[in-house]
């Protein structure tokens, strides 16, 4: 009876455990911006372009191929890549999603280290669409960022 009775507690509490230790969706898409940003920093453009759906397009006609050859012009002119970002709001629909920022990018071309996205007081303010691709989230579409960087 007591090895029934421990099995018992444990089917009743695990779905209670697992709810509580499953991170939500906020957090996961906190969690790819943050690795996102790290990404872009080190130049790693395989764990960049992991972050973005196949699916993208957006206002400007980009899509995910030429983001990547983007990026990848990107890492070979940029060095010394640093990403700042604030005031993070998202918006969790089901899912769709949308979060929005403020961006600074500080990097150094040649031997010229300086702002490259934004400035001090006046960051680029973006706002990205993501969809939930299984239990993945991927930036679908943004909007705000200027294309002459």
């Amino acid at each position: 009876m007591r090895k029934k009775s421990i099995a018992l507690i444990f089917f009743l509490l695990a779905p209670i455990i697992i709810y509580l230790l499953w991170p939500s969706d906020e957090s996961r898409i906190k969690k790819l911006f943050r690795e996102g940003a790290r990404a872009i920093e080190k130049e790693e453009l395989d764990a960049v372009m992991s972050k973005v759906s196949f699916n993208y397009s957006d206002e400007y006609g980009l899509t995910y191929l030429y983001i990547k050859g983007m990026m990848k012009s990107f890492f070979q002119r940029m060095d010394a890549i640093d990403i700042e970002y604030e005031d993070l709001k998202i918006n969790v629909n089901d899912k769709n999603a949308t979060a929005e920022m403020d961006v600074r990018i500080i990097a150094t071309i040649g031997s010229e280290t300086g702002y490259i996205l934004g400035d001090l007081p006046n960051p680029v303010h973006l706002k990205l669409t993501l969809e939930k691709e299984r239990t993945k989230w991927l930036v679908t579409k943004s909007e705000g960022l200027p294309l002459h960087w």
